[in-house]
């Protein structure tokens, strides 16, 4: 069975940076396919950063250029740096991890942004 555990989200006031954290336990692998989605409040959940098996990242357009996402496999882990935070980006941050097939993902850690 896979488990994830974010850490990491808070308030945080426009302009500011916060890093979370995704730890996953289980049977998985060094280089499984991982990263995080959001959901705002009202929307869909949507991808922010995905890890591919090589280690590249791909970001959603809305956040290029201030997050950046980054692994550790001998941790089993996953990082979002999140920089120059904005209001929009308020939402619950999901971590997932794709594991032979199925997606497992974590229980999700708020962010707001707000001054």
């Amino acid at each position: 069975q896979v488990q994830l555990v974010e850490s990491g989200g808070g308030l945080v006031q426009p302009g500011g940076s916060l890093r979370l954290s995704c730890t996953a336990s289980g049977s998985v692998f060094r280089i499984n396919p991982m990263g995080w989605y959001r959901q705002a409040p009202g929307k869909e959940r949507e991808l922010v950063a995905a890890i591919t098996e090589t280690s590249s990242t791909n970001y959603a357009d809305s956040v290029k250029g201030r997050f950046t996402s980054s692994r550790d496999g001998a941790k089993n882990s996953v990082y979002l740096q999140m920089n120059s935070l904005k209001p929009e980006d308020t939402a619950v941050y999901y971590c997932y991890l794709n594991h032979l097939g199925g997606l497992y993902w974590g229980k999700g850690t708020l962010v707001t942004v707000s001054s």
